[in-house]
Protein backbone atom coordinates (compact mmCIF):
# COMPACT_ATOMS: atom_id res chain seq x y z
CA UNK A 1 0.00 0.00 0.00
CA UNK A 2 1.28 3.43 -0.75
CA UNK A 3 1.09 5.83 2.29
CA UNK A 4 -1.69 7.64 1.11
CA UNK A 5 -4.09 4.61 0.68
CA UNK A 6 -7.55 5.23 1.39
CA UNK A 7 -8.75 2.15 4.21
CA UNK A 8 -11.62 1.48 5.35
CA UNK A 9 -12.05 -0.34 8.30
CA UNK A 10 -15.49 -2.09 9.88
CA UNK A 11 -14.56 -2.91 13.10
CA UNK A 12 -17.33 -5.67 15.00
CA UNK A 13 -18.62 -6.48 18.62
CA UNK A 14 -15.32 -7.59 20.05
CA UNK A 15 -13.61 -4.45 19.20
CA UNK A 16 -16.37 -2.55 21.62
CA UNK A 17 -16.92 -5.58 24.29
CA UNK A 18 -14.66 -7.90 25.50
CA UNK A 19 -15.88 -9.82 28.33
CA UNK A 20 -19.58 -10.47 28.15
CA UNK A 21 -19.90 -10.08 31.85
CA UNK A 22 -18.33 -6.66 32.02
CA UNK A 23 -19.90 -4.04 29.28
CA UNK A 24 -20.07 -1.12 31.39
CA UNK A 25 -19.09 2.31 29.80
CA UNK A 26 -15.38 2.36 30.90
CA UNK A 27 -14.85 -1.32 29.60
CA UNK A 28 -16.31 -0.39 26.19
CA UNK A 29 -13.83 2.76 26.05
CA UNK A 30 -11.09 0.08 27.10
CA UNK A 31 -11.67 -2.27 24.44
CA UNK A 32 -12.21 0.64 22.14
CA UNK A 33 -9.11 2.13 22.65
CA UNK A 34 -7.26 -1.51 22.56
CA UNK A 35 -8.48 -1.88 18.80
CA UNK A 36 -7.68 2.45 17.99
CA UNK A 37 -3.99 1.15 19.11
CA UNK A 38 -3.94 -1.17 16.46
CA UNK A 39 -5.11 1.31 13.65
CA UNK A 40 -2.69 4.38 14.87
CA UNK A 41 0.36 2.69 13.11
CA UNK A 42 -1.68 3.13 9.88
CA UNK A 43 -2.83 7.10 10.43
CA UNK A 44 1.00 7.28 11.33
CA UNK A 45 2.51 5.67 8.03
CA UNK A 46 0.40 8.75 5.98
CA UNK A 47 -3.08 6.08 4.91
CA UNK A 48 -6.27 8.25 5.19
CA UNK A 49 -8.96 5.75 7.46
CA UNK A 50 -12.15 5.22 7.77
CA UNK A 51 -13.74 4.00 10.67
CA UNK A 52 -17.32 2.22 10.43
CA UNK A 53 -18.34 -0.16 14.35
CA UNK A 54 -21.17 -2.11 15.63
CA UNK A 55 -23.29 -1.60 17.63
CA UNK A 56 -25.97 -4.56 18.18
CA UNK A 57 -25.59 -4.33 21.96
CA UNK A 58 -25.49 -0.90 22.52
CA UNK A 59 -28.69 -0.70 20.76
CA UNK A 60 -30.09 -3.39 22.87
CA UNK A 61 -29.22 -1.34 26.05
CA UNK A 62 -31.22 1.87 24.99
CA UNK A 63 -34.21 -0.31 24.27
CA UNK A 64 -33.87 -2.50 27.84
CA UNK A 65 -34.04 1.28 28.99
CA UNK A 66 -36.39 2.46 27.63
CA UNK A 67 -38.88 -0.32 28.20
CA UNK A 68 -37.76 -0.33 32.11
CA UNK A 69 -38.73 3.14 32.24
CA UNK A 70 -41.98 2.84 29.78
CA UNK A 71 -44.32 3.79 32.80
CA UNK A 72 -42.64 7.53 33.16
CA UNK A 73 -41.27 7.67 29.90
CA UNK A 74 -41.56 7.64 25.98
CA UNK A 75 -40.74 5.33 23.94
CA UNK A 76 -37.10 5.73 22.00
CA UNK A 77 -37.83 4.63 18.42
CA UNK A 78 -34.89 2.48 16.96
CA UNK A 79 -33.11 4.69 14.38
CA UNK A 80 -33.14 7.22 17.74
CA UNK A 81 -31.54 4.06 18.75
CA UNK A 82 -29.01 3.86 16.03
CA UNK A 83 -28.39 7.79 16.40
CA UNK A 84 -27.23 7.81 19.89
CA UNK A 85 -25.38 4.75 19.68
CA UNK A 86 -22.78 6.54 16.91
CA UNK A 87 -23.10 9.82 19.20
CA UNK A 88 -21.47 7.82 22.23
CA UNK A 89 -19.18 5.11 20.60
CA UNK A 90 -18.23 7.73 17.98
CA UNK A 91 -17.16 9.67 21.53
CA UNK A 92 -15.52 6.67 23.00
CA UNK A 93 -13.31 6.53 19.55
CA UNK A 94 -12.48 10.05 19.05
CA UNK A 95 -11.01 10.18 22.47
CA UNK A 96 -9.16 7.15 21.87
CA UNK A 97 -7.86 8.17 18.42
CA UNK A 98 -6.87 11.50 20.42
CA UNK A 99 -5.08 9.88 23.14
CA UNK A 100 -3.39 7.30 21.35
CA UNK A 101 -2.04 10.01 18.66
CA UNK A 102 -0.98 11.62 20.76
CA UNK A 103 0.94 8.83 22.30
CA UNK A 104 2.54 8.54 19.22
CA UNK A 105 2.87 12.42 18.50
CA UNK A 106 0.89 12.03 15.29
CA UNK A 107 -0.81 15.63 14.68
CA UNK A 108 -4.42 13.85 13.15
CA UNK A 109 -8.10 14.63 14.74
CA UNK A 110 -11.17 11.98 14.45
CA UNK A 111 -13.96 13.37 14.20
CA UNK A 112 -17.57 11.19 13.94
CA UNK A 113 -20.28 11.68 11.33
CA UNK A 114 -23.88 10.67 12.77
CA UNK A 115 -24.77 8.54 9.44
CA UNK A 116 -27.85 8.03 7.70
CA UNK A 117 -28.10 4.89 5.28
CA UNK A 118 -30.53 5.33 2.40
CA UNK A 119 -32.32 2.54 2.05
CA UNK A 120 -35.38 1.65 -0.21
CA UNK A 121 -39.40 1.75 1.65
CA UNK A 122 -39.64 -1.18 -0.35
CA UNK A 123 -37.06 -3.15 0.51
CA UNK A 124 -38.41 -6.86 0.87
CA UNK A 125 -36.44 -6.73 4.41
CA UNK A 126 -39.54 -5.05 6.14
CA UNK A 127 -42.02 -7.91 4.64
CA UNK A 128 -39.86 -10.24 6.62
CA UNK A 129 -38.58 -8.85 9.79
CA UNK A 130 -35.46 -11.24 10.94
CA UNK A 131 -33.12 -9.26 12.68
CA UNK A 132 -33.55 -9.83 16.33
CA UNK A 133 -33.03 -6.36 18.70
CA UNK A 134 -33.06 -5.94 22.46
CA UNK A 135 -33.39 -8.47 24.91
CA UNK A 136 -35.10 -11.50 25.89
CA UNK A 137 -38.79 -11.22 26.93
CA UNK A 138 -41.39 -13.09 28.41
CA UNK A 139 -44.60 -14.50 25.96
CA UNK A 140 -46.82 -11.91 28.37
CA UNK A 141 -44.18 -9.53 27.98
CA UNK A 142 -43.78 -10.05 24.08
CA UNK A 143 -48.04 -10.34 23.36
CA UNK A 144 -47.63 -6.67 25.45
CA UNK A 145 -45.92 -5.05 22.88
CA UNK A 146 -47.35 -6.93 20.06
CA UNK A 147 -50.45 -5.35 20.90
CA UNK A 148 -49.47 -1.79 21.95
CA UNK A 149 -46.63 -1.01 20.04
CA UNK A 150 -47.17 -3.29 16.91
CA UNK A 151 -43.43 -5.34 17.52
CA UNK A 152 -42.78 -8.20 15.62
CA UNK A 153 -41.03 -11.06 17.90
CA UNK A 154 -39.77 -14.39 17.70
CA UNK A 155 -39.23 -17.19 20.15
CA UNK A 156 -35.46 -17.81 20.22
CA UNK A 157 -34.43 -21.51 20.43
CA UNK A 158 -36.36 -21.65 23.83
CA UNK A 159 -34.77 -18.83 25.42
CA UNK A 160 -37.67 -15.98 25.53
CA UNK A 161 -38.91 -13.74 22.70
CA UNK A 162 -37.14 -11.28 21.25
CA UNK A 163 -38.02 -8.17 19.06
CA UNK A 164 -37.10 -8.80 15.28
CA UNK A 165 -37.24 -5.77 12.79
CA UNK A 166 -36.11 -5.64 9.33
CA UNK A 167 -32.66 -5.13 8.20
CA UNK A 168 -32.76 -3.55 4.25
CA UNK A 169 -30.03 -3.13 2.53
CA UNK A 170 -28.14 -0.07 2.17
CA UNK A 171 -28.76 2.00 -1.66
CA UNK A 172 -26.58 5.32 -0.33
CA UNK A 173 -24.58 7.00 2.24
CA UNK A 174 -26.84 10.15 2.55
CA UNK A 175 -23.52 12.21 4.01
CA UNK A 176 -21.04 10.81 1.90
CA UNK A 177 -19.64 14.05 0.38
CA UNK A 178 -18.86 15.53 4.34
CA UNK A 179 -17.11 12.20 4.46
CA UNK A 180 -15.19 12.60 2.01
CA UNK A 181 -14.49 16.61 2.58
CA UNK A 182 -13.25 15.26 6.30
CA UNK A 183 -10.72 12.76 4.90
CA UNK A 184 -9.46 15.16 2.08
CA UNK A 185 -9.23 17.40 5.39
CA UNK A 186 -6.64 15.31 6.83
CA UNK A 187 -8.96 14.03 9.56
CA UNK A 188 -9.58 10.33 10.55
CA UNK A 189 -13.56 9.46 9.93
CA UNK A 190 -16.25 7.75 12.37
CA UNK A 191 -18.81 7.02 9.89
CA UNK A 192 -21.75 4.93 8.94
CA UNK A 193 -21.81 3.34 12.90
CA UNK A 194 -24.11 0.48 13.45
CA UNK A 195 -25.13 0.41 9.31
CA UNK A 196 -25.91 4.09 9.69
CA UNK A 197 -29.45 5.25 10.46
CA UNK A 198 -31.76 3.71 7.98
CA UNK A 199 -34.03 6.63 6.08
CA UNK A 200 -35.75 6.28 2.66
CA UNK A 201 -36.47 9.66 0.91
CA UNK A 202 -40.01 10.56 0.48
CA UNK A 203 -41.55 10.97 -3.27
CA UNK A 204 -41.26 14.49 -2.31
CA UNK A 205 -37.86 14.30 -1.42
CA UNK A 206 -37.93 14.37 2.32
CA UNK A 207 -36.12 11.99 4.61
CA UNK A 208 -37.98 9.58 6.93
CA UNK A 209 -36.00 7.50 9.62
CA UNK A 210 -37.46 3.95 9.47
CA UNK A 211 -37.75 1.26 12.15
CA UNK A 212 -34.65 -1.44 11.40
CA UNK A 213 -31.10 -2.02 11.28
CA UNK A 214 -28.68 -1.92 8.41
CA UNK A 215 -25.75 -4.35 8.46
CA UNK A 216 -22.71 -3.02 9.49
CA UNK A 217 -20.58 -4.79 7.28
CA UNK A 218 -22.78 -4.38 4.18
CA UNK A 219 -22.68 -0.36 4.94
CA UNK A 220 -18.95 -0.05 5.29
CA UNK A 221 -18.58 -1.54 2.27
CA UNK A 222 -20.57 0.61 0.19
CA UNK A 223 -19.17 3.42 2.19
CA UNK A 224 -15.92 1.85 0.88
CA UNK A 225 -17.30 1.75 -2.57
CA UNK A 226 -18.70 5.00 -2.67
CA UNK A 227 -15.09 6.39 -1.91
CA UNK A 228 -13.06 4.83 -3.91
CA UNK A 229 -11.30 2.94 -1.17
CA UNK A 230 -7.94 1.52 -2.32
CA UNK A 231 -8.37 -0.87 1.04
CA UNK A 232 -11.39 -2.62 2.41
CA UNK A 233 -11.01 -4.38 5.92
CA UNK A 234 -12.94 -6.23 8.12
CA UNK A 235 -12.40 -6.84 11.35
CA UNK A 236 -13.96 -9.76 13.71
CA UNK A 237 -12.88 -12.62 16.00
CA UNK A 238 -10.74 -14.56 14.35
CA UNK A 239 -7.56 -13.64 12.56
CA UNK A 240 -8.65 -15.71 9.46
CA UNK A 241 -11.52 -16.62 8.00
CA UNK A 242 -11.85 -20.88 7.75
CA UNK A 243 -13.14 -23.59 5.81
CA UNK A 244 -15.25 -26.22 8.23
CA UNK A 245 -14.67 -23.78 11.40
CA UNK A 246 -14.61 -25.19 14.64
CA UNK A 247 -14.56 -28.92 13.05
CA UNK A 248 -11.29 -31.09 13.37
CA UNK A 249 -11.01 -30.42 9.23
CA UNK A 250 -10.78 -26.12 9.93
CA UNK A 251 -8.13 -24.98 7.55
CA UNK A 252 -8.02 -21.09 7.68
CA UNK A 253 -7.34 -19.60 4.53
CA UNK A 254 -4.51 -16.92 3.43
CA UNK A 255 -5.76 -15.52 0.21
CA UNK A 256 -9.26 -16.77 -1.69
CA UNK A 257 -11.01 -15.32 -5.08
CA UNK A 258 -14.71 -13.66 -4.73
CA UNK A 259 -16.15 -16.50 -7.22
CA UNK A 260 -14.18 -18.78 -4.63
CA UNK A 261 -15.52 -17.17 -1.43
CA UNK A 262 -18.93 -17.42 -3.27
CA UNK A 263 -18.65 -21.07 -3.75
CA UNK A 264 -17.65 -21.58 0.03
CA UNK A 265 -20.86 -19.94 0.56
CA UNK A 266 -23.19 -22.06 -1.20
CA UNK A 267 -21.22 -24.97 0.22
CA UNK A 268 -22.35 -23.15 4.11
CA UNK A 269 -19.18 -22.67 5.14
CA UNK A 270 -19.98 -19.74 6.58
CA UNK A 271 -22.67 -18.55 9.34
CA UNK A 272 -25.48 -16.43 8.38
CA UNK A 273 -25.59 -14.68 11.88
CA UNK A 274 -21.79 -14.23 11.66
CA UNK A 275 -18.88 -14.28 8.65
CA UNK A 276 -21.65 -14.92 6.24
CA UNK A 277 -22.39 -11.21 5.64
CA UNK A 278 -18.87 -10.29 6.21
CA UNK A 279 -17.93 -12.32 2.93
CA UNK A 280 -21.14 -11.07 1.26
CA UNK A 281 -20.05 -7.37 2.00
CA UNK A 282 -16.17 -7.91 0.60
CA UNK A 283 -17.37 -10.20 -2.16
CA UNK A 284 -19.12 -6.64 -3.08
CA UNK A 285 -16.36 -4.52 -2.32
CA UNK A 286 -13.85 -6.18 -4.44
CA UNK A 287 -16.40 -6.85 -7.50
CA UNK A 288 -17.11 -3.44 -7.44
CA UNK A 289 -13.20 -1.71 -7.55
CA UNK A 290 -11.33 -4.40 -8.01
CA UNK A 291 -8.79 -3.53 -5.25
CA UNK A 292 -7.99 -6.28 -2.51
CA UNK A 293 -9.70 -6.60 1.38
CA UNK A 294 -8.57 -8.11 4.16
CA UNK A 295 -10.82 -9.84 6.84
CA UNK A 296 -8.63 -10.46 10.42
CA UNK A 297 -8.60 -9.53 13.64
CA UNK A 298 -8.38 -6.57 15.57
CA UNK A 299 -4.72 -7.09 16.81
CA UNK A 300 -3.79 -7.93 13.74
CA UNK A 301 -4.63 -4.57 11.86
CA UNK A 302 -1.71 -2.68 12.97
CA UNK A 303 0.35 -5.32 10.61
CA UNK A 304 -2.16 -4.91 7.55
CA UNK A 305 0.70 -3.01 5.74
CA UNK A 306 2.92 -6.25 5.63
CA UNK A 307 0.87 -8.00 3.23
CA UNK A 308 0.95 -11.19 5.91
CA UNK A 309 -1.88 -10.95 8.14
CA UNK A 310 -5.67 -12.20 7.75
CA UNK A 311 -7.49 -13.25 4.61
CA UNK A 312 -7.30 -11.44 0.99
CA UNK A 313 -9.76 -11.00 -0.84
CA UNK A 314 -9.18 -10.38 -4.43
CA UNK A 315 -11.52 -9.80 -7.26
Amino acid sequence: MSESDLIVIAIGGNSLIEDPDNKTISAQYAACRKTVRQIVPLVAAGHRVVVVHGNGPQVGFILQRSELARRYLHMVPLDSCVADTQGAIGYNLQMAFANELGRSEVRRTAVTVVTQALVAADDPAFQRPEKPVGGFMTEQEAELHVREDGWQVREDSGRGFRRVVPSPVPTDIVEIDAVGALLDSGFVVIAAGGGGIPVYRREDGELVGLEGVVDKDLAASLLARRLGADRFVISTAVDRVALHFGTPEERSLERMTAAEAEQYASEGHFAPGSMLPKIQAMVQFVRATGNSGIITSPRQLEHLDSGTVGTTVIA
